[in-house]
C-alpha cells in the first residue's frame, strides 16, 4: 500500500483553489440568471408599455379634437350673441321749430345725449327701420305733464275733469300691407280735487307711460310712436325715449 503524503502547505493551497473555482462558477451563473431576468423584465415592460402608449396616442388627438370643437362652438355662439346684441337703437325726443308754422314739432333724435343706433338700425322720417328678420324687444316711454284748468263751477263736488292720455307704438310691414298698433296705453290724468264747492284750477299733473314687449319683426319693418299730448311731452334727458334691440 502506497501512501501519498500531501504537504500541509499544498493542502491549504489546493483547498483555496477549489474554493475559488467554486465561487467563480457560482458568481457567473448568478449574473447570467440576473441578466436573463432583466432582459425578460424589459421585454415584458415593452410589451405592456407599447400598447398603452399607442392607445394614449390615439386617444389624445381625439380628446384634443373634442376640446377644439367645443371651443369653436363656444366661440361661434359668443360671436353670434355679440353680433345680435350689437343691433340696437335708442332715441330721445325733442321739439323742433317748423319753418312753415310757429308750432314746434316733436322729433326722435339719434346721436344726442344717450341716443345711438348700431347694427343696421336706421331712423328715417321719425321711424325706426328694422335691419333683419328676428326677435326684438321694443320699448318706449312718454313723460307727460298736463295742466288742469277748471275755471267754472260744476255744481257737484264728486264730478271730475279728466284729460285722457295715450301713448302708442305703430308697426308697418310690407308682409301685412297696413299699419297695426302693437302697443298702447291710455290713462286718465288730471282729476281735479274739490275744495268746498269749487275745483282747483291750474293744477299740473305728471305721468310717465311706459311700453315694452317682444315681437318678431321682418327686415324693413317700420316702427313709430303716437302720443295724443305732444305739446305736453317732457323732453329732458331720460324722460321720453323710444328704442329697439335684437334678442
Amino acid at each position: 500500500m502506497v501512501e501519498y503524503i500531501v504537504p500541509e502547505g499544498d493542502m491549504e493551497s489546493s483547498h483555496e483553489e477549489i474554493v475559488m473555482v467554486k465561487e467563480k462558477s457560482s458568481s457567473k451563473w448568478t449574473w447570467k440568471i440576473l441578466g436573463a431576468f432583466f432582459l425578460l423584465a424589459l421585454a415584458l415592460g415593452g410589451i405592456l408599455i407599447f400598447p398603452w402608449h399607442r392607445k394614449r396616442s390615439e386617444m389624445q388627438p381625439s380628446h384634443l379634437n373634442e376640446d377644439s370643437a367645443e371651443k369653436k362652438e363656444l366661440h361661434y355662439a359668443l360671436q353670434q350673441f355679440s353680433s345680435k346684441t350689437q343691433a340696437a337703437i335708442h332715441l330721445e325726443g325733442s321739439y323742433e321749430n317748423d319753418n312753415e308754422s310757429t308750432r314746434a314739432t316733436f322729433q326722435w333724435k339719434n346721436g344726442q345725449g344717450q341716443a345711438f343706433a348700431q347694427g343696421g338700425f336706421k331712423l328715417v322720417n321719425n321711424q325706426i327701420v328694422i335691419p333683419q328678420n328676428g326677435l326684438y324687444f321694443v320699448y318706449s316711454q312718454a313723460s307727460i305733464r298736463v295742466l288742469c284748468i277748471d275755471g267754472h263751477y260744476l255744481g257737484a263736488a264728486e264730478e271730475e275733469v279728466v284729460t285722457p292720455l295715450s301713448h302708442r307704438v305703430w308697426r308697418y310691414s310690407d308682409s301685412i300691407g297696413v299699419r297695426i298698433s302693437i302697443m298702447c296705453a291710455i290713462r286718465s290724468a288730471c282729476p281735479s280735487t274739490a275744495q268746498g264747492d269749487h275745483y282747483v284750477d291750474l293744477q299740473g299733473w305728471y305721468h310717465a307711460i311706459y311700453l315694452g314687449a317682444v315681437f318678431h319683426l321682418n327686415k324693413g319693418d317700420k316702427l313709430w310712436t303716437e302720443t295724443n299730448q305732444l305739446l305736453e311731452l317732457e323732453t329732458e334727458e331720460g324722460k321720453t325715449f323710444f328704442g329697439v334691440f335684437a334678442l
